[in-house]
């Protein structure tokens, strides 16, 4: 094929993904433009856009005139309209795995943070001070570690936790076949977390997921238990995450990320000495962002050389329109 595609790229996105595709894609990133909102102002100018967290609803699709693939820079969809996609006959794709160990290995140290009181501590010291036993921590070793789903993030912190002593149960009505012998199974997700003493979140944002950890999930974690979130912030219920802190329902919370993002210094959760917060950096690693921007450019290669790449969300709305 000798047709240039122009190509919209995600601000910073590493020089991988774009380099392999340099043969036939001229690309853009948002960055190059005063704001993301002018890129995507811009829309209509680019037969493929890689993204990050940009919001692609049905409006900037419905101007994405030449747009025939989104090609998330992750795997997690929720900024993207599937449905007003698959209207437009656009491939709509994500990179599942490639950021799972970076995540897991997160997840597990904010389970160590927040169980021994890291953020407050490194406070503590920076202001002069040295009251060790103000900030008494936990150990891990016995405890249950419940997921609340159990895909390939999941699996990743699962085979980290077990390798320190921690015992794994899990919630997850989707994924028969990859639970594994010595991973507990429970029924309902407040048994979760009743019988967990940290759960961590590890599902999309979806319907059936938002706002599913709410009050009920919370008392049954009990007043030493701790949840942590690596996933997306919709599916905590905040406004009951932030009462079941403050009346010292739960232990702890640590979170990567918020309902809406930032969250911003004004938000509750600020101002929580048992929250532990960090600005969605679990997928931020160099390797994992190495292997995400190869691997969204290869999709973009796939349509490009007409065909449709194994991780098409909307491979049944559009099979057949990719030629």
């Amino acid at each position: 094929m000798t047709d240039t595609w122009q190509v919209l790229l995600p601000p910073a996105i590493d020089p991988a993904g774009p380099t392999a595709i340099a043969d036939f894609a001229e690309c853009t990133g948002m960055d190059e433009y005063d704001s993301v909102d002018d890129a995507l102002d811009d829309i209509d100018r680019y037969d493929a856009v890689i993204v990050r967290v940009a919001p692609l609803d049905a409006d900037v699709i419905d101007r994405a005139d030449r747009l025939k693939v989104i090609a998330k820079h992750g795997s997690g969809l929720d900024n993207v309209d599937i449905d007003a996609a698959s209207e437009r006959d656009i491939v709509v794709c994500n990179t599942p795995g490639v950021n799972a160990r970076s995540v897991a290995e997160h997840a597990i140290a904010l389970l160590f943070g927040i169980r021994r009181n890291l953020h407050t501590a490194d406070r503590h010291v920076r202001s002069g001070g040295w009251e060790r036993n103000d900030y008494c921590g936990r150990e891990l070793d016995g405890d249950t570690l419940g997921l609340m789903g159990f895909g390939s993030i999941a699996r990743e912190t699962a085979r980290l936790a077990e390798g320190i002593g921690i015992d794994i149960i899990t919630y997850d009505p989707h994924h028969d076949e990859s639970i594994r012998d010595g991973v507990v199974r429970v029924k309902t997700l407040t048994e979760l977390f009743e019988r967990s003493d940290a759960v961590s979140l590890h599902v999309p944002l979806v319907p059936g997921t938002r706002g599913a950890v709410s009050t009920e999930q919370l008392d049954a974690l009990g007043e030493t238990g701790v949840i942590i979130n690596t996933a997306r912030g919709g599916v905590i219920d905040e406004d009951a995450l932030i009462d079941a802190l403050d009346s010292g329902a739960i232990g702890g919370a640590a979170l990567d990320t918020f309902e809406n993002e930032p969250p911003g210094e004004a938000h509750p959760l600020c101002d929580q000495d048992n929250a532990l917060l960090t600005p969605h950096l679990g997928g931020v690693t160099v390797e994992a962002l190495q292997r995400m921007s190869e691997r969204a450019a290869a999709n973009v290669r796939t349509v490009y050389e007409g065909g449709i790449p194994d991780s098409t969300v909307n491979r049944e709305a559009i099979e057949g329109a990719v030629q």
